[in-house]
């Protein structure tokens, strides 16, 4: 008896010992030294200070040192977390199945995208129309672009005849581009690569050449210098890029941040929008018939949507929301093109529309609490039928050209894979094209949406989606994810990843938050600007109901967003620390203050406004603006920043000022790390490898910093 008293005693010292040494490396990280310069900049009187705006500068050694010593500290802390090597067995394995698209026809092929399972980026394949799918070759393999997969394909458009191939590659993550045009029978390129292209498309006129948008290449830094002078050119086959035809743009009277062109599918017209901010556009037709014709003005204001959806003739079908903030659809006969010429074709209902068009059919896409609809209507507004979809949840792809008698589309929501549907446009049947392949029993799970009430007693919907027959304890570990912003909507989405989260009896939230367009343009104005205080109330207020409800407790919420989902994160963690456990911030608006000096960031005033507005807009950014509201003596809930080291979209100097003022401040125990990926940008074209690594380290150091020292379920 007393042998065994003192071998007890011995294994609590021991596990006493061990506690204690995890709780020292977790709380004294010896964070590396970041330097303050005093910088102060005077808006409207008040001064504010800017200690680290040498972080602004991605060029320099110093930030470059930065980087590294902090990437050192973070990888340190995730390497002693001891079930980050088995998170990342378990997510490889899962991932580790067969991805394909539905084909598409170009001229004499078909096309597809084919992913083995852990290939950094996917493949094309063809096979000629003649031929099946067994019989297929690789036409164009991303993955010979780079050798760490970090070149990405980032989009692609064939000719009329099928015959010429124009696709664009991004380098490391940038939103730069370079298009390369080739043959498609000997797969070789056949002229210089363009360069300089950003935010753009690629449409084609006939088998002439096509039209595609850039900036001029910007003074200082490639990757964080301001863009505003957006240009739509037509690049001619067999000419230089030198040659190319500015069509638009150029000029201090048509300054836009956002120009795109697009020809129609009978080649008729070319439709220019041309946008200073994120919301509203300008819209000019041009009859490509007549190489003399004007540009008709269709919107003169930036203070609408509007957009062409198809021709025949000299009628267009357009998509707006003027005078209708959930979307109808119009038409008009060229060239009487303004609003006041407009003969409603499918009037503005309750529900968001999302049109498309495609076998001589319009399909009607509405929204329903975040939830996809389809209605299929003649394009002279007869309503043919409501689509029979396979369930609850998002579908994607109904449209196709004019002549097809079939569509594929996709289906999915939080716990459905991804799955292939063809739909037969005549009689209006869908059948299973293709199932996903991933290893995911969707009967052990269950999402649910509910209804609460935000700081101002407005409903708010949220889908709540873990394990069937979890307990209400208050112990279950959560990601509540919110984005709120751009008039973007989140609608249900299978995440590979997020399997992972699930088995571990991980509860995973999303939020439909103000200043997203899942209720129309209300819903979205209702979260910008002076209003935007009501989109972090919104997910504060989701948090509490996740609390009061007993699905988790402040102990075991992680709150997570990316972009305008990093600012959601920022704001709400530096306004309610204790309603959280972890915060996960990814590549996000984070200085509300300078954000609109960096790329096209200056784009995003309909949304945010800017701190050179007036004094009372100034003031109401500083209020909020994360990196200038995190307080010395506060104890912050532990934080992983998340960005890349290219990000040109939302520089990585955010993150960086975010990281280096919590770190600075922090009073508590919980760590504050950034994780900065080298080579990767926003996100778009991220290599396989990157994506799971992330992921990984994103859920390691959430479950660990919830008091977990061994994974809640022990895996298979």
């Amino acid at each position: 008896m007393k042998y065994l008293l003192s071998f007890m005693i011995i294994c609590f010292a021991l596990v006493s010992c061990q506690n204690k040494e995890n709780e020292s490396f977790k709380n004294n990280i010896d964070y590396p030294e970041t330097k303050k310069v005093d910088t102060v900049d005077t808006y409207f009187g008040t001064e504010v200070k800017d200690p680290y705006r040498w972080l602004e500068d991605d060029r320099s050694e110093e930030t470059e040192n930065w980087v590294k010593a902090q990437n050192k500290v973070t990888q340190n802390f995730l390497d002693k977390i001891p079930f980050r090597d088995a998170l990342n067995e378990r997510l490889t394995e899962i991932w580790n199945y067969e991805k394909i698209s539905a084909p598409f026809e170009e001229g004499d092929y078909f096309y597809f995208y084919k992913n083995d399972g852990l290939q950094n980026q996917s493949v094309l394949y063809r096979y000629k129309k003649e031929q099946n799918e067994e019989d297929a070759e690789v036409f164009l393999d991303p993955n010979t672009f780079s050798e760490d997969g970090t070149t990405s394909l980032a989009g692609l458009s064939f000719s009329e005849n099928g015959k010429i191939l124009a696709h664009s590659i991004s380098e490391g993550g940038s939103d730069w581009r370079k298009i390369i045009i080739s043959d498609v029978e000997t797969k070789e390129v056949i002229e210089d690569t363009l360069v300089d292209i950003k935010f753009s498309g690629v449409s084609w006129k006939e088998n002439e050449g096509f039209y595609y948008s850039s900036y001029d290449k910007p003074d200082g830094s490639e990757l964080s210098a301001k863009t505003d002078q957006h240009k739509l050119y037509f690049h001619k086959l067999g000419t230089s890029q030198a040659e190319d035809k500015l069509v638009f743009g150029g000029t201090e009277e048509e300054k836009h941040r956002y120009v795109s062109g697009g020809v129609t599918d009978d080649n008729r017209y070319l439709a220019i929008s041309a946008r200073i901010s994120t919301s509203g556009n300008q819209l000019f037709v041009k009859d490509l018939t007549d190489p003399n014709s004007d540009l008709i003005p269709v919107m003169s204001d930036y203070d609408n949507d509007v957009s062409v959806l198809d021709s025949d003739g000299n009628t267009l079908l357009m998509y707006t929301n003027l005078d209708a903030p959930n979307g109808r659809i119009v038409s008009a006969s060229y060239p009487d093109l303004s609003p006041e010429n407009w003969t409603d074709v499918i009037p503005e209902t309750e529900n968001v529309l999302s049109p498309s068009t495609g076998g001589g059919y319009i399909f009607a896409e509405y929204m329903i609490d975040a939830i996809s609809k389809v209605k299929q209507y003649t394009k002279s507004g007869e309503l043919v039928r409501d689509v029979e979809l396979p369930g609850i949840g998002t579908i994607g792809g109904f449209g196709t050209d004019e002549d097809k008698d079939y569509l594929y589309y996709r289906f999915t929501n939080y716990v459905t894979p991804g799955s292939t549907y063809k739909y037969d446009i005549d009689s209006g049947k869908s059948e299973l094209y293709r199932a996903s392949a991933i290893d995911f029993d969707s009967e052990n799970y269950e999402s649910k949406q509910v209804f609460y009430t935000s700081k101002d007693g407005t409903k708010v919907p949220m889908i709540i989606t873990h394990k069937k027959g979890i307990e209400l304890n208050g112990k279950n570990p959560t990601i509540l994810y919110g984005y709120g912003g751009f008039n973007i909507s989140l609608t249900p989405s299978f995440s590979t990843a997020n399997t992972v989260w699930l088995e571990q009896g991980g509860i995973y939230a999303v939020a439909n938050l103000r200043g997203g367009g899942e209720y129309g343009k209300a819903w979205h104005k209702a979260g910008t600007k002076m209003q935007k205080q009501n989109v972090f109330d919104d997910f504060i207020a989701a948090g509490e109901y996740l609390i009061k409800e007993n699905y988790t407790s402040s102990d075991f919420l992680a709150i997570r967003g990316g972009s305008n989902g990093g600012l959601l994160v920022g704001a709400t963690m530096t306004q309610r620390p204790d309603l959280m456990k972890v915060a996960l911030p990814a590549v996000g608006v984070l200085d509300m203050l300078r954000y609109h000096t960096f790329t096209s960031g200056a784009g995003w005033a309909y949304d945010y406004g800017t701190s050179e507005d007036n004094k009372e807009m100034f003031e109401y950014l500083y209020a909020y603006s994360p990196v200038h509201n995190v307080k010395a003596g506060e104890s912050y809930p532990a934080t992983l920043i998340t960005t890349g080291d290219h990000d040109d979209r939302v520089v990585p100097a955010h993150s960086f000022k975010f990281a280096a003022e919590l770190q600075s401040k922090q009073a508590g125990d919980d760590p504050v790390l950034i994780r900065i990926e080298t080579d990767a940008g926003h996100g778009a074209g991220k290599p396989t490898s990157m994506v799971i690594q992330e992921q990984v380290d994103i859920f390691a150091f959430t479950l660990y910093n919830m008091g977990f020292e061994e994974l809640p379920v022990e895996l298979k």
